[in-house]
């Protein structure tokens, strides 16, 4: 999976991204957003009743495009489903090396991201979140409110 990093300042955006864009899962819930990124800059959004297919639509997207979109060394994979072992598998398989989820992980998902090096984070929702696996990955670039307020 390489050695691809995320900023705590591009999580916050990828975060936002998903905040902002109209879906579905926002309105009636009940279906599985899915989404890839480059930095903040949002690929490809996808919903589906699945989050299997949701994830595999984005899979044959990557195998579709050009080959600079098919290596996902340098992606994040999003989704607000539960990390599971088959999503991080898939993510993995797809060469992502980071995956961000609004839910949680279970605890094969976080065996198999542990095992791969993977950088899982689940309870993303505004700035908080948990860095399951692979905290090296997560680069602490945002001044907290405490250091803010400490600096004054």
């Amino acid at each position: 999976l390489g050695d691809a990093r995320l900023t705590q300042t591009t999580l916050y955006g990828v975060v936002n991204a998903i905040r902002l864009q109209e879906s579905t899962y926002k309105s009636a819930g009940s279906v599985h957003a899915c989404a890839l990124f480059l930095g903040e800059q949002m690929l490809l959004f996808v919903e589906d009743v699945g989050r299997h297919n949701a994830i595999d639509t984005i899979a044959g997207w990557m195998w579709l495009q050009a080959p600079a979109v098919q290596r996902g060394g340098d992606k994040l994979f999003y989704t607000t489903g539960r990390l599971t072992s088959e999503m991080v598998i898939k993510s993995a398989q797809m060469g992502v090396p980071i995956v961000v989820s609004r839910s949680g992980i279970t605890q094969m998902g976080l065996e198999v991201a542990q095992r791969l090096g993977l950088c899982a984070i689940g309870r993303a929702v505004n700035r908080r979140f948990l860095c399951y696996s692979a905290p090296e990955r997560l680069v602490w670039d945002a001044i907290s409110v405490d250091d803010a307020l400490s600096n004054e």
